[in-house]
């Protein structure tokens, strides 16, 4: 059984992740939280910013999240919800994001629509989750690229002090230069 807390602390820390509200649309539509769901397939198709779609294997999640999946699964849900006028609107607009036109599937889910039938959402396919690649996690461990701090230049003679520090008390005198530098 899918639980909706995982995708919400994913959310959480990216609330830009327009699968993340996608997946969490899902889980909320199988446990019958369609106010929920309904909120969710919102906020997914808003985080994709009229991009057509989003491909996530950089992420290393290997799926394409399409504007018109989300829609028909807005659609879908606005079906539990008895609200088929706003489904048939939403899937008239998910034939727009369509790639390349093919709309055999929504020419389909729009006659089930005018038929009082239930539409079947889409989903990320099961199994398919964030994995990065192994040489990605590899380089998250911390490298030290500064190395060492060393003194390099300093007015002090023979100063040997290594690390940071506000400005140390001078003696009077001590650190003006000779009569010869001035001139």
């Amino acid at each position: 059984c899918f639980s909706p807390q995982a995708f919400n602390t994913t959310i959480e820390k990216d609330n830009s992740l327009a699968v993340g509200y996608f997946q969490r649309g899902f889980v909320h539509l199988q446990l019958e939280m369609y106010e929920e769901a309904l909120s969710d397939y919102h906020m997914a198709f808003s985080h994709l910013r009229e991009n057509p779609f989003i491909d996530y294997k950089q992420l290393g999640l290997r799926h394409i999240l399409y504007a018109w999946e989300v829609l028909y699964s807005t659609a879908a849900v606005q079906c539990h919800l008895q609200q088929w006028q706003e489904a048939r609107v939403t899937l008239e607009k998910a034939v727009v994001w369509r790639p390349e036109r093919r709309t055999a599937i929504l020419e389909l889910a729009l006659e089930q629509v005018q038929d009082h039938l239930f539409l079947e959402p889409m989903l990320v396919p099961l199994g398919e989750l964030f994995r990065p690649r192994k040489k990605e996690v590899e380089q998250l461990d911390s490298k030290d690229f500064l190395g060492k701090p060393k003194v390099i230049s300093s007015i002090i003679p023979n100063d040997e002090y290594i690390g940071f520090e506000p400005l140390r008390p001078q003696k009077q005198g001590f650190y003006e230069p000779s009569a010869d530098a001035v001139r």
